[in-house]
């Protein structure tokens, strides 16, 4: 576009529009391959990503192949040279120019080139610009080609974000899962649990239901005596137990190192308790609350716990 100023600027801004959208770096590729192409006039265009101390020439746009793929040491080639100065490179004779790899270029067409950083502080990458004859860029062209990495930083700094983003969008689900499940038994934590209840309940004309407050017998015994290991051994045993008793509908979740709850929705407090206390055959106590409201949980849970440590202490004088 040498000589035609007013259709380069023209190009330019298509380039930077087209920059502006892309949310992938394919996207930003392409953009930027076509459009130095253009704005230069040359026979090929390279796109450069830095890559720790390797230069990685990641997209190309030329009338033959070039370096597309392919990585050199950030000290041995144009790009690297202008990303560790922090310039741009007008070379019209490849082959007199010392900061050009020969033996990389005698298989290609090139003879001049125009390389540019992408980002003058700490650059990331670099833009080339290739002719087949010994071309002497015009300061329009070098303006335009710089211009362009201008533009194509800011274009990769928000694919960056765009990427980071969509990442937080893809885990959010797991994060949100994890921050409600309790890691040694998969059930639900008490937050979880509690928030469980409650959007089951927003969803039925009753909240009608029992509610069970499960406590392990001899937990820390186990830990003090055996070990940790036989201790989470003991509580994911009680929790299978749970598991394998409670229906579809029913919500279950460790609520405490040695605690857990369960809501049975119209059940009352005696089916519950009579439902749950043979499936744990004597590894932890039940105590059990019947609750008519959604407000009543946190209530009905500390009744349910009260009938529990009757239920342990009538054990304990049994047996002493």
């Amino acid at each position: 576009m040498g000589g035609e100023p007013q259709e380069g600027i023209e190009r330019l801004l298509r380039a930077i529009q087209e920059l502006s959208a892309a949310t992938h770096l394919s996207e930003v590729q392409q953009a930027v391959r076509t459009a130095a192409r253009d704005l230069a006039g040359c026979d090929g265009a390279t796109f450069v990503l830095r890559d720790g101390d390797l230069c990685y020439y990641a997209d190309e746009d030329a009338t033959a192949p070039l370096w597309k793929g392919l990585r050199f040491p950030i000290e041995s080639c144009v790009s690297g040279w202008t990303m560790l100065n922090r310039e741009h490179a007008v070379i019209s004779d490849v082959y007199a120019d010392p900061r050009v790899p020969h033996d990389a270029y005698r298989p290609t067409f090139v003879h001049s080139l125009v390389m540019t950083p992408i980002r003058t502080m700490a650059p990331i990458g670099a833009i080339g610009a290739y002719w087949a004859d010994n071309h002497e860029a015009t300061a329009d062209e070098v303006s335009l080609l710089r211009a362009l990495a201008d533009a194509t930083s800011l274009a990769l700094e928000k694919v960056s974000i765009h990427r980071e983003l969509e990442q937080e969008v893809a885990l959010a689900p797991e994060a949100h899962r994890l921050g409600r499940t309790d890691e040694l038994t998969g059930l639900l934590n008490r937050p979880g649990f509690s928030d469980e209840v409650a959007r089951m309940l927003a969803e039925r004309e009753s909240a009608a239901g029992a509610v069970a407050f499960v406590d392990i017998d001899g937990l820390k015994a186990v830990n003090d005596l055996d070990s940790h290991v036989a201790g989470d051994r003991l509580i994911v045993t009680v929790a299978e137990a749970l598991r394998a008793e409670v229906r579809p509908d029913d919500v279950i979740g460790r609520i405490g190192d040695d605690e857990f709850a369960v809501f049975a929705p119209d059940l009352d407090a005696g089916e519950l308790w009579a439902r749950l206390t043979p499936a744990l055959g004597g590894l932890a106590s039940v105590g059990t609350s019947t609750m008519q409201a959604a407000d009543d949980l946190q209530d009905a849970l500390l009744a349910a716990d009260g009938q529990m440590y009757a239920v342990k202490r009538s054990r304990v004088t049994a047996s002493s």
